[in-house]
């Protein structure tokens, strides 16, 4: 099974740049995908990687800035052309449908799939989203509209099945979910086989947050505790302290603050301003209050 992946479509801010897409990213989490904001540009980086149009079913918009929304019409558009038939869900803030709707109605009014809305209020923590594998959870977020972010966390897997104490055991097939689940195993002899004899603790749950656009915010530390991945904006430099008060977002340092505070294992910073043709500034103010901070960059992806 491959590990946790998040695939970086977009990491810009509002103003595009050659290098930098306003912001779209892909989490793959247990061979499951899932679409992280939507800015303009989504879909071509989408055909330049060669995702194809069926990889995810649910889009999570963090707010409604067109850097992170303006792409969802277009790639809908793009996916009615190449005949998707699956439901695509998009959760969100509720102006979203009310806005987005007239629009598909006028352009895309032939689809071949459903677009299904899902409220999200961006004011409280709550869980949003959950199938059989993954919870999502909204993060609430201080910007200048209303904002969250999302917090994507595994459900725990099952026990690893030891196959040899299986067989040694003579343990019936129809009894080894209920191992797998952590259940002991009692013989016919009436012996009692302690489950951790017979299997393996699984790998911990993967957890990632996305945390964009937001001011520093320390409230947000409780919900990311010990997280494996953050991508966290880092908008500005340590030279712009108060334009990103100003424009409620977040310089390299106090973003590494953030991670470091929440004690997360990988911190990938992005939605550089569009003034920084190269984020090295930015990375090296990041990194020198966390160390395993990453920079992040457009069409490249990252394990966890």
């Amino acid at each position: 099974m491959q590990n946790a992946q998040l695939t970086i479509l977009g990491c810009g801010s509002a103003l595009p740049t050659k290098r930098y897409f306003p912001s779209a990213q892909i989490l793959t989490l247990r061979e499951k995908s899932y679409l992280i904001d939507c800015g303009e540009g989504t879909q071509i980086r989408l055909r330049q990687m060669k995702v194809t149009n069926t990889r995810f079913g649910h889009v999570f918009i963090s707010h409604l800035h067109g850097d992170h929304c303006f792409g969802l019409v277009g790639m809908i558009s793009s996916f009615g052309m190449l005949n998707r038939t699956a439901d695509l869900h998009i959760h969100a803030h509720a102006d979203l449908q009310r806005l987005l709707t007239p629009m598909l109605q006028y352009f895309c009014a032939d689809l071949p799939f459903k677009v299904i809305f899902h409220h999200v209020d961006p004011e409280k923590h709550q869980l949003i989203f959950e199938d059989r594998s993954v919870s999502v959870y909204s993060i609430p977020l201080k910007h200048r509209v209303p904002t969250c972010g999302f917090l994507f966390e595994e459900k725990p897997k099952e026990r690893n099945i030891i196959r040899e104490m299986i067989d040694f055991y003579q343990i019936p097939v129809s009894y080894i979910h209920k191992i797998k689940q952590g259940e002991d195993f009692v013989t016919t002899d009436g012996e009692t086989i302690p489950n951790t004899r017979l299997t393996t603790p699984p790998k911990p749950p993967k957890r990632f947050a996305y945390c964009s656009d937001t001011a520093y915010n320390e409230k947000i530390i409780p919900i990311i505790e010990g997280v494996d991945c953050l991508y966290h904006e880092a908008t500005f430099a340590e030279e712009e302290l108060v334009r990103a008060g100003k424009t409620m977002h977040c310089t390299a340092r106090q973003t590494a603050e953030i991670a470091q505070k929440a004690n997360v294992k990988k911190l990938i910073i992005g939605h550089y301003s569009a003034r920084y043709s190269n984020p090295e500034i930015i990375y090296n103010e990041a990194k020198a209050v966390f160390a395993n901070t990453i920079a992040g960059e457009d069409m490249k992806t990252y394990e966890f």
